[in-house]
């Protein structure tokens, strides 16, 4: 029977602290290292495996490691289960907001209003239909606070570049926060008006910084961490924000 007890370790990499989950099983007589989208960096062990060689394993494939979860800021979480009715709670620049639905009330957007997202329901819709009627409007609503959010970041990031502020296109890609074109076109997912302003910020200068440097090389997280010093603090922020951002 697989023994499914789990331990921690960390070790350090440059200035970066590998935190890891440990999985010990009786059949294992290697090691592997994976990234979980839960749980991290998880090490699966044979139960005699000292923590101490775990750490030496760990060390050693540190600069993999550290390059597969910084990638992982640029992608939202899986979605989480979402009724769309009355009570539920949705997030806009780092805040919940309630959800309140208003039967039979005038036809009219869902609006931002005393702390509640208030959107009117049709006298005659179906409850069948209602979920999606529902998810449809805040997507609207998210989309037409992106575009007036998204905007002005990117000029003041682009600002603090010394560049002029590149294209801009709000989207909704499937496993991205954002991506930056070889044509200078920066595109953000419009989720991440969700987020406290930090952590677009940080979506904002991660994607202006691959307009200079494509992939995720040595070279472009070195100019991230002079544009913003505290990258990786808002990118584990990001992450830890989880499936709140998607639904």
């Amino acid at each position: 029977m697989m023994d499914t007890a789990i331990e921690r370790s960390s070790v350090r990499y440059g200035t970066t602290t590998i935190d890891y989950a440990i999985k010990r099983s009786p059949r294992r007589t290697t090691v592997s290292i994976a990234i979980d989208p839960t749980e991290g960096v998880l090490v699966t062990a044979p139960e005699p495996a000292p923590v101490a060689r775990l750490d030496r394993i760990v060390q050693a494939k540190a600069s993999w490691i550290s390059q597969r979860l910084k990638g992982q800021s640029d992608r939202p979480p899986a979605p989480s289960l979402k009724e769309f009715v009355s009570g539920e709670s949705f997030l806009y620049l780092g805040r919940q907001y309630r959800l309140k639905l208003d039967v039979d009330a005038p036809p009219r957007p869902l609006r931002l209003e005393g702390g509640w997202l208030r959107l009117p329901i049709p006298r005659h819709m179906p409850e069948e239909h209602r979920g999606a009627f529902v998810r449809a409007a805040l997507v609207d609503w998210y989309e037409l606070q992106a575009r007036k959010r998204l905007p002005e970041r990117l000029r003041a990031w682009s600002k603090k570049l010394g560049v002029s502020a590149p294209d801009l296109v709000i989207t909704e890609p499937q496993k991205r926060w954002g991506s930056a074109t070889s044509a200078g076109t920066v595109r953000l997912n419009w989720r991440i008006v969700q987020a406290p302003l930090a952590l677009i910020d940080y979506v904002v200068a991660h994607e202006l910084t691959h307009l200079q440097y494509p992939n995720h090389t040595r070279e472009f997280w070195a100019s991230l961490g002079r544009l913003m010093t505290d990258y990786e603090s808002r990118k584990r922020k990001l992450r830890m924000l989880g499936a709140q951002t998607v639904w």
